[in-house]
């Protein structure tokens, strides 16, 4: 199992998603601990313009909702900077 660290900024916007998003994300954080660095498109992809990040993309891209993460060793960190 893969470890995932919510920033605080991330874990704050987490916070402020609806009760579905929320729901949304936590499943697709889910799939990042169990494949890690294996998780396929859609469930993942580059963050565009961004090295290094990437972004989950909930119910396989169709939620509006993105969350930013990058692996640092073995740790997935959500948000934008570890």
């Amino acid at each position: 199992m893969w470890e995932v660290r919510y920033l605080p900024a991330a874990a704050k916007e987490l916070g402020e998603l609806s009760a579905r998003e929320r729901v949304a994300v936590a499943n697709a954080v889910k799939k990042l601990q169990v494949l890690g660095p294996m998780l396929p498109y859609p469930h993942s992809a580059d963050a565009r313009g961004a090295p290094k990040l990437r972004e989950l993309r909930p119910r396989s891209g169709a939620s509006p909702s993105r969350a930013l993460y990058r692996r640092v060793g073995d740790i997935f960190y959500g948000g934008d900077r570890p």
